[in-house]
């Protein structure tokens, strides 16, 4: 996959966990606000939200990351460096 920019991957964020949640209200979750209190994931749930950030991404996302993917923003910029990372063998 190309490099994300951050409203790519914020969108690919958004509508992986709208998958999940189909009625997730975006209004009530800050950038920094914890989206799985929020929006009530269970870790059932953000276990499917990481299977799908993978498939939709290609990139490997292990459990030494989980604490990246903990608000929106931070989701949006693990996703943007990411897919720098894995696209660009030099960075």
């Amino acid at each position: 996959m190309k490099p994300l920019d951050n409203a790519e991957a914020r969108t690919v964020v958004e509508e992986s966990i709208s998958r999940i949640v189909p009625d997730a209200d975006f209004s009530l979750v800050g950038p920094d606000d914890k989206f799985r209190d929020v929006l009530e994931l269970d870790s059932l749930d953000f276990l499917s939200l990481v299977e799908l950030l993978s498939e939709r991404t290609g990139i490997r996302i292990d459990e030494e990351d989980y604490p990246e993917l903990t608000t929106l923003s931070d989701a949006t910029r693990f996703l943007v460096d990411r897919t720098r990372g894995e696209t660009d063998p030099a960075l």
